[in-house]
């Protein structure tokens, strides 16, 4: 079905068509955590980006931590201090709702406006909720309502197809 390295070879060919195009100078790259920093890296590496690697740990701006709790494992972000200005990469592994898209651009926006944002996900899936789009896609997919995809990693990096049990 869905091979990590054939869909990270497809990504890197979208953001190097995209950073061209859109002539991003001396760009940010920002992975959100947990895997998009692992897909993040990798990217990274791919692209020879010499800024080092953002983190971001969205957390605290969900809009449904009232519904699912605060996760216990919340890590601190790590970003540079000036975003003012900077094009930026912003990498996640599956671009679902867009909701954590538009977590991770509020806290962005907290550090300051940058000059433009770039989004890259390794996989896009039906179930849109936010007007949002990515930029670059590794592969779109449609699954049906009782399944989500899942990527594992960071070595080796593996995506799979799981199947949510309903409830009673």
């Amino acid at each position: 079905m869905l091979k990590i390295p054939e869909l990270l070879d497809s990504l890197e060919a979208e953001l190097k068509r995209i950073i061209d195009e859109r002539q991003l100078v001396n760009p940010l790259m920002i992975g959100i955590r947990t895997g998009g920093v692992w897909i993040a890296e990798q990217m990274h590496r791919r692209l020879n980006i010499s800024e080092p690697l953002g983190l971001l740990d969205i957390s605290f701006y969900r809009d449904d931590f009232s519904q699912i709790g605060v996760n216990p494992n919340v890590k601190p972000s790590q970003l540079p201090p000036h975003i003012e200005g900077r094009d930026i990469i912003l990498i996640d592994d599956v671009f679902y709702t867009g909701r954590t898209i538009r977590a991770a651009m509020n806290e962005i926006f907290d550090y300051g406006r940058p000059n433009q944002i770039v989004l890259a996900v390794l996989i896009e899936r039906d179930g849109r909720q936010i007007p949002l789009n990515p930029d670059c896609v590794g592969a779109r997919i449609t699954l049906n309502a009782d399944q989500r995809i899942k990527l594992t990693g960071p070595e080796p990096l593996a995506v799979h197809l799981e199947t949510i049990e309903a409830v009673a």
